[in-house]
């Protein structure tokens, strides 16, 4: 996991390998200290090869605890099986996936 401050002020967070419950029990709380003090966060799904319910639920209390300070979490690239588990769990619906950094970078900053 890699965590960079962009010069607009968003926050990119490149996750890799499986988001699986061990993985997502090692990432959960600085992931959450890192992502929750910025109200623009793009998360970088590129090199996420599994994505299990843990996973999922890290996503989703982040993205609910930028959302209580008016901010916005987003998705970037997810592949394809792992899109799929967004579908089908519904998340998508509640964290946007974009496959252009810069059309995820307007949506977080509001544009």
């Amino acid at each position: 996991m890699n965590f960079e401050v962009l010069p607009t002020g968003t926050m990119l967070v490149t996750l890799t390998g499986k988001l699986d419950l061990k993985a997502a029990l090692e990432i959960d709380q600085p992931f959450m200290e890192q992502v929750t003090s910025h109200t623009a966060v793009i998360v970088d799904m590129t090199a996420v090869d599994f994505l299990a319910s843990m996973g999922l639920r890290t996503l989703v209390l982040a993205a609910k605890r930028i959302h209580a300070k008016l901010g916005r979490l987003v998705l970037l690239n997810p592949r394809e099986d792992v899109l799929a588990v967004l579908i089908a769990s519904g998340v998508d619906t509640l964290l946007p996936v974009f496959h252009d950094r810069a059309a995820a970078e307007e949506r977080v900053k509001g544009l």
